[in-house]
C-alpha cells in the first residue's frame, strides 16, 4: 500500500528499502535512541539494517507489524516513518509510532501523513481503536497526537524503559472509530 501527499510518498517498507532506512536512522540516531530503541539498535550496521528488514518482512506478512516510510518524492529521500505496532487483533486496536528527520521538523509532513495514514488502515484493517504512547516530556508529538484527533486517556507511570535505563511515565492517547 502506498499513497500520495503534496510533495511526499507514504510507502510500505520493503527489504529494497534497507539502506535508506538504515541512514534515516543513523542520520537521527541521537534523537531516537530513547523512544525508537529497538530500531536502533537493530540498525547499528547496514548489515544489521538489512537483516532487520528480512524479519520486518515476516511480521507484515503475520499482520503483526506494518512500518510504513515517508519518502521526499522530488528526491527519493527517506524524511520520515511511521508505525502501526502492539496490533490486537481481537479488538482490534493498534497503537502508532512515528518519527521525522530532524531537517525536516516543524513543516505538519507528520501530522499530515498520519492523518492520511489512519484514515487508510481503518478502513483497510477495520481498526476500533488507535493509541499512541508519548513521554509527558514529548510536546510536539503530543501536539500531533491531539491535532490527529486523539484524546488524553491518562498516564501510566514507569511504563517504559529508556535505552539508558529511565523508566518513564508515558500519557496515552486514543482515537475511537
Amino acid at each position: 500500500m502506498s499513497f500520495d501527499f503534496n510533495n511526499y510518498q507514504i510507502l510500505l517498507l520493503q527489504e529494497k528499502d534497507s539502506t535508506s532506512f538504515f541512514h534515516l536512522i543513523e542520520n537521527n540516531k541521537e534523537r531516537l535512541n530513547d523512544f525508537f530503541a529497538g530500531t536502533v539498535v537493530k540498525t547499528t550496521t547496514l548489515e544489521a539494517t538489512q537483516a532487520y528488514c528480512k524479519e520486518i518482512m515476516n511480521r507484515i506478512a503475520h499482520r503483526t507489524y506494518f512500518p510504513y516510510l515517508i519518502k521526499e518524492k522530488a528526491s527519493g529521500k527517506l524524511v520520515g516513518f511511521l508505525d502501526i505496532k502492539n496490533i490486537d487483533w481481537e479488538v482490534p486496536k493498534a497503537e502508532l509510532g512515528a518519527f521525522i528527520d530532524a531537517d525536516f521538523e516543524g513543516k505538519g509532513i507528520i501530522t499530515h501523513h498520519l492523518t492520511q495514514l489512519i484514515d487508510t488502515i481503518v478502513t483497510k484493517y477495520g481498526f476500533k481503536k488507535l493509541l499512541c504512547r508519548i513521554a509527558k516530556e514529548n510536546k510536539r508529538s503530543i501536539q500531533v497526537a491531539l491535532h490527529c484527533g486523539f484524546e488524553y486517556e491518562g498516564t501510566i507511570k514507569r511504563d517504559y524503559r529508556t535505552t539508558d535505563g529511565r523508566l518513564v511515565d508515558l500519557n496515552y492517547y486514543g482515537k475511537l472509530f
